[in-house]
């Protein structure tokens, strides 16, 4: 309110005339004017619109939950200051949800013949942290509205702050119910075939189908990281995975040290980007910056918190998961932002996600590698695979087979580690033939462990588009003993 005082009609004006100028310019086929809630703005922003070009204009306000714009104008006050200029349309947006919203778009019908438009709210939102709001009205309410507002005269309904792409869909479904309904008798009404569009497929070319991942060092380890990427490119490596750390310790982003590797060396490289203590503003922001250097495949994981102190099960901070930054990144490939507003130039991200072979929940890990699928991933990473029949089940679990899987083996250094795997981390499956394998080894447990990946590698090579090797000891000696033994290089 108090900047609204500061800034004069002339000054108003003159932005939306910029601003629509640039919309026009560009080409659009329709204006929609939403979220006013001060009549006298609304109407100078009909004036400019039909001043600058034959384009149609829908003009919606806003209104309290006393029915009012901010102004103090009623739904009927506002139809009679619209009626005479050319809109092709009169609704209302924002602030309310579907439940008031029916209560405005009945007094416009009362006051005007124009088609309505309307776009609630999801509800009121509810406050889970001082930065963070969420809105928990269910779809099955919110669709319950929308066949009122549609039966009250609604012509374009839609969904404003809240409304997920789920009630949106739900929304859609219920329009086409009621166009169909509502149509005349004799009068076949074309049904509209809608799709999700099916990502597509990242490529890795025969050179990328031995990948090779390394972990971010801590801070002031890039040099040795650069070293060590120079050997493996000598030893017939095309791709370089760059995998996030748990160390509490500071260490360089993945993303960062990918982009360095790829500049310096003029290798491929991909990275993990994990959404743990992340903002998706945060997220998008590096991600488009990213993009921008030259970064283009993506792994997304959720992360872990790491292990603190006295605090071993404290809970992270996200704003979404590893399905959230895929849905991003599928988003800004398709040329919107996380808000769904528009980005000047679309990415080309390659979205790559992770699935485990060795989940103690197997049909759950299936049933969310296809909704990552689903989703966007163009790509899947396997954890490290210790069992062939473990990745043959998931792999059997997956729908569409046309999604490049890559499996990571990691060769394990000694019985110790092995065992610790199998016992005290989480969704991980060691064979028990392994284990006795490592254990009769004894001093030689390290030779066998990079023997026994071998063989693995071997049993797993036609089943899956390309192996990740993730070594833990002696990375280089496992990659040329491996590439010499037969592995993909």
């Amino acid at each position: 309110m108090q900047q609204r005082r500061r800034v004069s009609a002339a000054e108003r004006t003159d932005a939306l005339r910029e601003q629509l100028a640039i919309l026009i310019e560009a080409g659009v086929d329709l204006l929609v004017l939403e979220t006013f809630g001060y009549l006298d703005e609304l109407v100078e922003a009909v004036e400019v619109a039909i001043g600058l070009a034959d384009v149609p204009v829908i003009a919606q306000a806003t209104f309290a939950t006393d029915t009012h714009t901010l102004s103090g104008h009623t739904p009927g006050e506002v139809a009679r200051a619209l009626a005479d200029l050319p809109i092709v349309a009169l609704g209302t947006n924002c602030t309310l949800g579907p439940q008031r919203s029916l209560t405005v778009l009945r007094e416009l019908r009362r006051h005007c013949e124009l088609p309505l438009t309307v776009q609630p709210n999801a509800g009121l939102p509810r406050r889970v942290t001082p930065a963070r709001f969420e809105y928990d009205i269910d779809s099955e309410y919110f669709v319950r509205y929308v066949r009122q507002l549609l039966d009250a005269g609604a012509s374009v309904v839609g969904g404003c702050c809240g409304t997920t792409p789920t009630q949106l869909a739900a929304i859609v479904q219920t329009a086409e119910e009621h166009r169909r309904r509502s149509a005349p008798a004799g009068v076949t009404v074309p049904r509209v075939e809608r799709s999700s569009p099916t990502p597509v497929a990242a490529s890795f070319g025969e050179r990328e189908r031995l990948v090779v991942e390394l972990a971010a060092p801590l801070t002031g380890g890039v040099d040795e990281s650069v070293k060590l990427a120079e050997q493996l490119c000598g030893a017939g490596v095309r791709l370089i995975s760059v995998a996030p750390t748990r160390s509490t310790r500071a260490h360089v982003n993945p993303a960062d040290l990918a982009l360095h590797l790829h500049q310096r060396l003029g290798v491929d490289t991909l990275a993990s980007v994990t959404t743990w203590d992340r903002t998706i503003m945060a997220l998008q922001a590096d991600l488009l910056g990213a993009h921008a250097l030259g970064l283009r495949r993506i792994v997304c994981e959720t992360g872990s918190p790491p292990l603190v102190g006295d605090y071993p099960h404290v809970d992270g901070v996200w704003d979404v998961d590893s399905l959230g930054l895929i849905e991003l990144l599928a988003g800004l490939n398709g040329g919107s932002d996380y808000q769904g507003l528009r980005l000047p130039v679309a990415t080309d991200f390659q979205i790559g996600a992770r699935i485990n072979p060795g989940s103690h929940e197997p049909d759950r890990e299936g049933a969310r590698a296809n909704t990552k699928i689903s989703a966007g991933a163009q790509f899947l990473i396997t954890r490290p695979v210790y069992d062939r029949d473990d990745l043959a089940r998931l792999l059997d679990a997956l729908t569409d087979r046309n999604v490049p899987v890559l499996a990571a083996v990691r060769p394990l250094a000694s019985f110790a580690e092995a065992e610790y795997l199998a016992h005290e981390v989480p969704d991980v499956k060691i064979p028990k033939s392994t284990l006795s394998t490592l254990e009769e080894a004894g001093g030689n447990a390290e030779k066998v462990g990079i023997e026994l990946a071998v063989e693995l590698i071997s049993q797993i090579r036609g089943m899956v588009a390309g192996i990740v090797l993730a070594p833990v000891v002696d990375p280089m000696g496992a990659v040329h003993r491996i590439t010499a033994a037969g592995g993909w290089s």
